[in-house]
């Protein structure tokens, strides 16, 4: 008889990773995501308490500081957060670190390592990723901010703008102009809080993610030593490039969560609900929405982890991960939006944990890489164009 084919995220270290989780959103988040949102900002001890609890550097090798394991666990203990009731928000906010740090994994630089991967994932330092700038959004190789070398150190003048955790960072992974137009030119330098000329503009006030702390930048003759930069000088873009897959296989895991939570909530608001004496959910019309907004939500999970099973097998999934992150936003722009309707007046209110999840999905189309710019990207990757 044949065997079932087995389910990596069905194991018995997922299962202890998810419940982990679960237990920290329940102890040290939900309880104080309101407050969070108002304040407009994470504490830093929430970071140093994730460390605690082994849930901070999952994905990231033993030897450079991390909990071990690989993009898999990564996304099960994502999965987990948001099923417990945690924040796409949140969530971008307190793994940050995700982002910030990868290339300089990749890079290797075992100075690098010492001074920013080992104390970021040990919760003491915040770190953020500086790629976005205000007349270059996803659009990376058209960005402006140079570094010019001088001696033992590079002259940093430009802006970054959208920069997630920019407010609260201790150091900047920043993408810089070092050479000509276009991806050549490109480098990475970390650049450090502290370092005269360079300052948080101002915190933006956005509609959703209102927990995440989000910052422009400003660097004006910011001296930043030659023993910041990460990799090789014009080797930048292809370590952002190379990252760019996890991030945008987070961002879908993001969607299809988050939606997935909604459902939940929705599910228990149509029991509980009764019109025209009897409950919400034995509408017929009210069980066929119920039914697509699972639908939906399967097919972008199950397409999601697929890529990234194949990621984490070594496979090129560039443009997969496009068509994943396009699928899992467009399946959550619409539970989100049915799910407020379900809740009638109360998924209107601020009290409602739908109505934040709501405002939180609209980023999702837009952070990581546009919808279009991905469809268009997907588009190049299977040569659609000839």
């Amino acid at each position: 008889m044949a065997q079932p084919y087995p389910d990596p995220f069905a194991t018995e270290e997922h299962a202890t990773l998810r419940a982990s989780m679960a237990r920290f959103v329940a102890d040290e988040i939900t309880p104080h995501l309101a407050d969070w949102e108002e304040i407009g900002e994470l504490p830093r001890e929430l970071h140093t308490k994730a460390a605690g609890a082994g849930l901070y550097g999952i994905g990231f090798a033993e030897e450079v500081g991390g909990d071990g394991g690989d993009g898999l666990d990564v996304l099960a203990a994502t999965e987990a957060f948001f099923a417990a009731g945690g924040s796409s928000g949140c969530h971008s906010a307190l793994f940050t670190h995700g982002i910030a740090l990868p290339h300089m994994v990749t890079a290797a630089d075992p100075d690098l390592i010492e001074r920013f991967v080992r104390p970021t994932l040990a919760g003491d330092l915040i770190g953020s990723l500086g790629v976005t700038e205000p007349d270059a959004g996803s659009d990376v190789t058209s960005l402006r901010t140079s570094a010019v070398r001088d001696g033992d150190e590079y002259v940093v003048n430009g802006a970054k703008l959208f920069i997630t955790s920019g407010t609260r960072a201790d150091f900047v992974t920043t993408a810089v102009r070092t050479g000509g137009p276009g991806a050549a030119g490109i480098s990475l330098l970390v650049i450090e809080r502290g370092t005269p000329g360079f300052t948080v503009s101002r915190r933006l006030d956005k509609m959703g993610w209102r927990c995440s702390d989000t910052a422009e930048l400003s660097f004006v003759d910011a001296r930043v030593p030659v023993a910041n930069l990460v990799g090789t000088e014009g080797g930048g873009f292809l370590l952002i490039a190379q990252a760019f897959v996890a991030e945008r296989l987070g961002l879908a895991v993001h969607g299809y969560g988050i939606a997935d939570r909604c459902l939940r909530l929705t599910l228990d608001q149509v029991r509980q609900r009764r019109t025209f004496g009897r409950p919400l959910v034995t509408r017929q019309v009210v069980q066929h929405k119920l039914v697509e907004m699972r639908q939906r939500i399967e097919l972008a999970r199950t397409y999601t982890r697929a890529v990234a099973v194949r990621a984490a097998n070594g496979e090129q999934v560039i443009g997969e991960a496009c068509l994943a992150k396009n699928a899992a936003v467009a399946a959550c722009d619409w539970v989100v939006d049915q799910a407020v309707q379900l809740h009638g007046g109360m998924g209107y209110m601020r009290e409602s944990e739908v109505e934040r999840h709501y405002r939180d999905a609209r980023i999702l189309g837009i952070g990581g890489g546009a919808t279009e710019v991905m469809t268009d990207l997907a588009a190049k990757v299977f040569d659609y164009g000839r």
